[in-house]
């Protein structure tokens, strides 16, 4: 399979900038994966496909501030970092712009001296490992001086870092949201629940390896980066009685999808466990455990296509998307979604 199999033309303008006011008042388009048939409607309408036994899985990992602008002490020239995942002893690896300005033994001060790193390593794709010091609390220090990660092409600035968070966010650790989340609104989960679908919650730290672009022609050699995920007892019970019952495990995001089928057993049971993955979804896969997906719009030729591709079949995925584009739908991070039943 190559990368270019999964292309598609995304005018510009339909790479959605800010999020709604109203989270789920986005549009939604309903995907058949079997007949591939196409509906259109507003995302709280959602409710009417879910059914009572149904299992809602979310990912509830928080998105922290991770983008750091600060100033290479001895030549005060402007460094970037963006925290990617966390080490042991204050150290984290980073990715460093510019990075010809970040050798090991550079150190980079923010906030005036509040926050202090020290780049103590170079691994994989260049990503620096970066030593912190620091008086207090890292996390409130990191709420103080961070910024809200926003991927590339979002080129206006987020006025509240809460709407790039899911509204069930609870563990930090995430460089960038799971966002098929973020059309939920806590009534519309309250609704959700009253009908009798079971929600569930795993975590997986979502690290930026998820969004960067493919760039082997054969998509079998591309490498994906690992992440962190944990999912407890009393959530496994939900999806597995889902499935033991005859009733469907529909997963919100690509994450939700990912940490699920790494952590289930050939028979597609779960059970409390937590551990890194690099899983890569893509036409072929099998899947184990999920039988729907609710998802954002995704970059062309990216992993995250693929993984959709694989649950409703390239064909089918590819004229959904070409009738998004047709009718105008908002594409990305804070853009519309498709529910692939």
């Amino acid at each position: 399979m190559k990368r270019q199999d999964f292309s598609f033309d995304l005018p510009e303008e339909l790479i959605a900038q800010d999020p709604l006011e109203d989270r789920s008042g986005s549009r939604l388009l309903v995907l058949d994966k079997d007949t591939g048939e196409v509906s259109h409607h507003i995302f709280r309408e959602i409710i009417e496909y879910l059914q009572p036994g149904d299992c809602l899985v979310l990912n509830d990992t928080k998105v922290i501030p991770a983008r750091l602008i600060g100033s290479k002490v001895g030549t005060d020239a402007k460094i970037e970092i963006l925290l990617l995942k966390r080490m042991e002893n204050d150290v984290w690896e980073t990715l460093v712009k510019p990075g010809k300005k970040a050798k090991v033994g550079a150190k980079i001060s923010f906030g005036e001296g509040l926050l202090t790193g020290e780049v103590v390593g170079i691994v994989e794709e260049g990503n620096r490992l970066v030593k912190f010091t620091y008086d207090g609390i890292f996390e409130e220090i990191l709420d103080q001086l961070g910024q809200m990660p926003l991927p590339p092409y979002i080129t206006h600035q987020l006025e509240d870092k809460n709407r790039y968070q899911t509204v069930y966010a609870k563990h930090s650790g995430s460089a960038a949201a799971p966002t098929a989340g973020l059309h939920f609104t806590p009534e519309l989960l309250k609704e959700i629940e009253n009908k009798g679908v079971d929600v569930a919650k795993v975590t997986l730290h979502v690290g930026l390896g998820t969004f960067r672009p493919v760039k082997v022609d054969n998509i079998l050699e591309h490498h994906m980066h690992s992440e962190f995920y944990r999912i407890e007892q009393s959530e496994a019970d939900k999806i597995n009685r889902a499935k033991e019952n005859g009733h469907r495990v529909i997963c919100v995001g690509t994450t939700s999808c990912r940490t699920i089928e790494s952590a289930a057993d050939e028979n597609g049971r779960l059970r409390e466990c937590s551990g890194w993955t690099e899983i890569f979804i893509y036409p072929g896969y099998q899947f184990k455990v999920l039988d729907c997906l609710i998802t954002n719009f995704h970059l062309p030729e990216s992993t995250l296509i693929m993984l959709v591709s694989a649950l409703a079949g390239r064909e089918h995925v590819l004229a959904a998307y070409e009738e998004a584009v047709k009718e105008r739908y908002r594409f990305f991070s804070f853009g519309d979604a498709m529910f692939i039943r």
